[in-house]
């Protein structure tokens, strides 16, 4: 069994080994450690369950690609699940070596029929979760058995999946691959499918390759076997000289940094810093990029790192040895900072940042020590400050959250929402100090679930926004259709519908301000369009990065430093400057069950009842939301309803209730609220924003924890054939906002010159 000198880390692995059935963990269908080809020949009785005695290879893949499809077709962030950590071969998991060598021969096979004859060059790249580097040799050497170029880091490291996204629309490359869970539990991984624009790809896109899947099953039953070639280790198609030659990218993207955030205005603030700033490196997979980066722009001696090292078990952050109720169990809360639970009394607390350890590792830095968190993938951004204990009821009163560290000293932690309305006013001051405001309309890309203050910001700056559901695929397809529109009509004002079905006048030859959604990523754009190496232009990049985050937050924290202003005092600033009404944010993620269960039986059975409340929770809202649509009801009829249901609760001040894409958006005169089914995991997210953070929080725990159960008042406008077709009606209008003004020009693979 595997060993770790964490004691922790020690009983995940015993307890995954003592639930791992002896038949799996003598599986040995295809051995990566062998450097030379070979064939993995998959058998009809794979595609079975498994029988001690009737079926002993059975696989149970059929169960396995039915999850498969359904998760491609609502995947907000590529086809996301748990894994076996100590044999990667055990197909009971949702992410497993079978499925992705599966997975990744489908794609080849897609990507051969459409590009017949053609030189087909891919990006794969990884970050530092267990069997990461055991599914990037899959994927590479699949990819050369079936003739594509795979550019991948020196000793196949790691690198950040904006590094990889960049480099697929830099390069011009058919696309990458990824592999990641984001900031997700230690045991979950998934693969990140990049297309040619170096976007996630959207449903469409996946159901490819995922009919291709199907392809191979019936062959297979017909056949009663399939044979799938792997190449060698040191296969010529397997490409590390490209990128090594390009320091992975990074002197390409450093330049493209220094066309936007990285500007001399901005470095030169940074330069002055006084105080260093802390960059927080979860899991430890950003530094070996992010320090090439900083070093580059000339700045790295402005920072000061903790966790440095490369770790799957990401330094146990997030990781504890009880659940929220108290049992003795492994249990992780994800990496993700923001993240509030509570304790067995009821007190909220912050459970990723209890395991940072900042009461022994910031009281001894300067008060005003500003911390940087980024998680294993390197796209997110979590903002925290270190204040005098004496500015909590400020602090209360703007809604900031905080932790005492000791008895003089809080941090406080800006949620994804007001980290980023603060980076955009002052990126926006930037871009007015050098007189470059005016030359281009200004717009932003943001999702539904994220702060109106944002919306109220843009409004007061004259910004205009376009709202996307969740995803930064979403984000990424607003900007394809605006370069479209720009490349068809230069001289036009380009007009966009956003996903509440209003349309967005962006003026002419706009640029994009900032682009982000509340859980933490975003980008910016820049003044001149970004160019590709064969002439594509892009208006910014694909993937969230928080390089490019780190970068403003540091000139503005200079600048702030400079003025003796801490981060909280700028953000109630903005808030007064600009006569925002919604400065309040929330956000409750409702759990179904322990995604650490490592008896995936248990698992299995957990999931499937958690997903069975996910979904009747969402139908409540969204039908009602879907019958204000088709008008079989209307917003007197849905007050109604909501008030005797929810009876602790007030809708008299409702004004709307609208499907927007992934989740159910109610909008009242003086807050929202919506109710979003994850699109990952059998979750509810519930957002909320509005004037008063009781009411919100109050409206998205009652919302979000609804059982769905429905009453006679609901069934007094919603039939019941309606309710059951709400999903594919609500599929229907998705889709049409998705395809509406598409870019859809097909990509030209060029003559390479590497």
């Amino acid at each position: 069994m595997k060993k770790s000198n964490i004691e922790l880390e020690n009983e995940l692995f015993k307890s995954i080994y003592d639930k791992t059935p002896d038949y799996i963990k003598e599986l040995n269908l295809m051995d990566f450690s062998n450097d030379g080809e070979f064939t993995f020949v998959l058998k009809k009785e794979h595609l079975k369950p498994y029988d001690k005695n009737k079926n002993p290879e059975g696989l149970n893949l059929e169960e396995w690609f039915a999850n498969y499809e359904k998760e491609a077709k609502v995947s907000t962030a590529g086809i996301r699940g748990p894994q076996n950590i100590l044999y990667p071969q055990d197909t009971r998991f949702p992410i497993n070596l079978v499925g992705i060598v599966l997975a990744t021969l489908a794609k080849a096979l897609v990507a051969k029929e459409k590009y017949t004859g053609k030189k087909i060059i891919k990006v794969a790249g990884r970050e530092v979760r267990y069997n990461s580097d055991l599914f990037l040799d899959a994927i590479a050497r699949i990819q050369a058995a079936n003739g594509i170029r795979t550019l991948v880091p020196k000793e196949r490291k790691t690198i950040p999946i904006w590094l990889a996204s960049f480099l697929a629309f830099k390069l011009d490359l058919l696309g990458g691959e990824y592999i990641t869970s984001s900031h997700g539990i230690s045991v979950k991984n998934a693969t990140k499918d990049l297309n040619s624009q170096g976007s996630q790809y959207l449903p469409e896109e996946s159901m490819e390759f995922v009919d291709k899947i199907r392809e191979i099953f019936e062959q297979t039953n017909k056949n009663g076997s399939y044979e799938i070639k792997i190449a060698a280790k040191d296969n010529p198609l397997i490409d590390e000289k490209v990128l090594s030659d390009i320091d992975d990218g990074v002197d390409l993207y450093v330049e493209y940094l220094k066309s936007g955030v990285a500007q001399k205005i901005n470095l030169d603030l940074i330069k002055g810093i006084r105080d260093k700033i802390v960059i927080e490196n979860v899991g430890g997979s950003a530094y070996r990029t992010l320090s090439r980066v900083l070093n580059k722009l000339g700045i790295s001696d402005k920072f000061t790192w903790f966790n440095t090292e490369e770790d799957p078990f990401f330094h146990s952050i997030g990781k504890y040895d009880h659940t929220p109720k108290g049992e003795k169990a492994f249990y992780d809360y994800s990496v993700d900072a923001t993240v509030v639970a509570k304790r067995q009394n009821g007190e909220k607390f912050f459970p990723v940042i209890e395991t940072l350890h900042y009461d022994k590792k910031l009281t001894d830095m300067p008060v005003g020590t500003t911390v940087l968190i980024t998680d294993p993938d390197h796209d997110r951004l979590t903002i925290a400050q270190t204040e005098y204990a004496c500015t909590i009821p400020e602090l209360e009163k703007a809604g900031i959250d905080f932790i005492k560290l000791n008895e003089d000293l809080i941090l406080t932690i800006f949620t994804a929402n007001q980290a980023f309305l603060m980076l955009m006013d002052f990126w926006a001051k930037q871009l007015k100090s050098q007189g470059l405001w005016d030359k281009h309309p200004r717009f932003m890309i943001k999702t539904t679930a994220s702060a109106i203050s944002w919306d109220e910001w843009a409004k007061k700056q004259e910004v205009k926004v376009v709202n996307v559901p969740v995803g930064f695929k979403e984000i990424a397809n607003i900007m394809k259709k605006v370069e479209l529109k720009l490349k068809n009509a230069p001289d036009k004002e380009v007009i966009i519908d956003d996903v509440f079905g209003n349309q967005i006048n962006l003026g002419i030859n706009p640029r994009l301000l900032f682009g982000g959604e509340e859980s933490g990523g975003m980008i910016m754009g820049t003044e001149d369009l970004i160019k590709s190496n064969n002439g594509r232009f892009a208006i910014a990049m694909r993937e969230k990065s928080a390089t490019e985050a780190i970068i403003v937050a540091s000139a503005l924290i200079a600048k702030l430093q400079k003025r003796q202003m801490s981060l909280s005092e700028y953000l109630v600033k903005i808030f007064n400057d600009n006569n925002i009404i919604g400065r309040f944010d929330t956000r409750v993620d409702i759990a179904y069950y322990n995604e650490s269960e490592p008896d995936i039986n248990k698992l299995k059975e957990a999931k499937i009842a958690g997903e069975a409340k996910r979904t009747k929770n969402d139908l409540f809202f969204l039908s009602m939301a879907m019958g204000v649509k088709k008008g079989i009801m209307n917003i007197e009829n849905v007050k109604e309803v909501l008030n005797n249901t929810f009876k602790s609760l007030n809708f008299d001040s409702l004004s709307s209730i609208k499907f927007v894409g992934d989740g159910t958006y109610l909008e009242f005169t003086d807050k929202y609220i919506e109710i979003r089914p994850s699109g990952t995991d059998a979750k509810t997210k519930a957002y909320g924003g509005g004037l008063d953070k009781a009411v919100i929080e109050a409206y998205a725990n009652i919302l979000g924890n609804y059982s769905g159960d429905l009453n006679d008042f609901h069934k007094k406008y919603i039939p019941e054939n309606f309710y059951n077709s709400t999903k594919e009606e609500a599929m229907k209008y998705y889709l049409e906002f998705v395809n509406k003004d598409a870019n859809n020009e097909p990509f030209v693979i060029p003559e390479y010159r590497f």
